[in-house]
């Protein structure tokens, strides 16, 4: 995003003060397997390298619990002292960092070029189901004044479709909120050398139709969020996304499922200097 006086970022792993999770880590998550000294060393450095400076802000952070929470924080506002409960934060208090952990689900960054209001976003399946970005950037509107049309938005580092299987759970909350919600999802056939050498060992005694060998269906996150931003009247011209997949890249990002749980946390982050 190319806005003035604006600072955002979104950490990967690498090159942080954390020994669990293979060492040399940016652990941006009080988990249990680190500790808070090392995390906070890392969230101090974090801050630096975003706001480009050495003197700190402070980083509002959530309690995530996969909702469509959204909090708004106005100027006049005492920033918060522990973290709030929710998936959303619209502020537009200067030198502070809005900041949301993920580690496959999306991070969704926005702000206002006109009137200087910022949002981040925490968007698993449950959260983009429930419209987290699309309401926030209708609260950004109605608390602010805010006009789609000044709105920038980035979607940070996920797990993105090639690696984002899914069940029927899944399937059927979509498709009962999005009438677009068949795009979303892709079905996709994983090769298995074995299974391609050896294909006698993997038949099923079931009748045809009803083995449950086949293809796995995917869910495109990162395009359930743009579709939301799309859909609340940012311009396409103005949504930029990573194309690293958490799940495929874990030598740079960490990925709750690509690493079975056992792993850190990544942050997306924004504010405005001065």
């Amino acid at each position: 995003m190319e806005v003035s006086s604006l600072a955002h970022g979104f950490s990967t792993r690498i090159g942080g003060f954390s020994e669990a999770y293979g060492g040399a880590q940016l652990n941006l998550g009080f988990t249990a397997s680190d500790t808070r000294a090392a995390v906070e060393r890392n969230r101090r450095a974090f801050v630096r390298e975003v706001m480009g400076r050495e003197r700190p802000a402070p980083l509002i952070t959530l309690r995530q619990i996969h909702s469509g929470l959204v909090h708004i924080l106005k100027s006049k506002d005492r920033v918060p002292e522990s973290p709030l409960r929710g998936d959303g934060i619209i502020s537009n208090r200067r030198n502070v960092l809005l900041a949301v952990q993920v580690a496959d689900c999306v991070p969704v960054l926005v702000a206002d070029s006109e009137r200087k209001v910022l949002s981040a976003f925490h968007a698993g399946w449950r959260g983009t189901v429930k419209r987290i970005v699309e309401r926030g950037v209708g609260s950004m509107r109605a608390a602010f004044g805010s006009r789609a049309e000044d709105l920038h938005a980035a979607i940070g580092p996920c797990i993105q479709a090639c690696c984002y299987s899914v069940g029927d759970e899944v399937i059927d909350e979509f498709r009962s909120q999005f009438s677009y919600a068949d795009e979303l999802f892709s079905e996709v056939y994983d090769r298995d050398p074995i299974k391609e050498k050896y294909p006698l060992l993997f038949l099923t005694a079931r009748a045809p139709g009803h083995s449950n060998i086949g293809p796995q269906t995917h869910l495109d996150l990162v395009q359930a969020n743009r579709r939301q931003l799309l859909d609340a009247g940012v311009p396409n011209g103005n949504i930029w996304a990573a194309e690293e997949c958490a799940s495929c890249r874990t030598d740079l990002l960490f990925s709750h499922r690509a690493e079975a749980g056992y792993t850190g946390r990544m942050m997306g982050a924004i504010g405005f200097q001065g």
